[in-house]
């Protein structure tokens, strides 16, 4: 398959809400499978003293709900490359979004690559996470 071929068409998008509305819970759980217990994800007070609102989802929690919207599509297996920015804290209570498109296919040896922009942003529009990403869509 050539990147002319792909099944993938540039604009197509997909988009997904990650959390309807992020628990505080869902970042405690997250603190204890990561094993990052810092404090501004895990003390309230701790975070006010801080200067923060309160406590923040962990940056990698964001990022891998985000990744599920383009992993869905392309498959895990076909992921090449994946960075993202962390733009803005994403808080207890927000609604996330994820949104991912495809920007450019390329051809790559014998491969049929995707390159794709990720966006997600909260319920007020605030980007919290942007990022870009390559996935193999075809050849051997």
């Amino acid at each position: 398959m050539s990147a002319r071929t792909s099944p993938i068409v540039i604009g197509q998008r997909r988009e997904r809400v990650i959390y309807e509305q992020l628990l505080r819970t869902e970042i405690v759980q997250y603190a204890g499978v990561s094993g990052d217990f810092s404090p501004l994800h895990t003390d309230e007070v701790y975070a006010v003293g801080a200067g923060y609102s309160g406590v923040m989802a962990h940056g990698m929690m964001i990022m891998a709900g985000s990744g599920c919207v383009l992993t869905d599509w392309v498959g895990v297996e076909a992921l090449t490359r994946f960075r993202v920015r962390f733009r803005a804290p994403a808080w207890p209570g927000d609604r996330l979004t994820t949104t991912v498109i495809a920007e450019a296919l390329r051809e790559e040896g014998d491969s049929a690559h995707v390159d794709f922009s990720l966006s997600t942003t909260n319920q007020n529009g605030v980007e919290v996470v942007a990022g870009t990403a390559s996935a193999r869509v075809g050849g051997r």
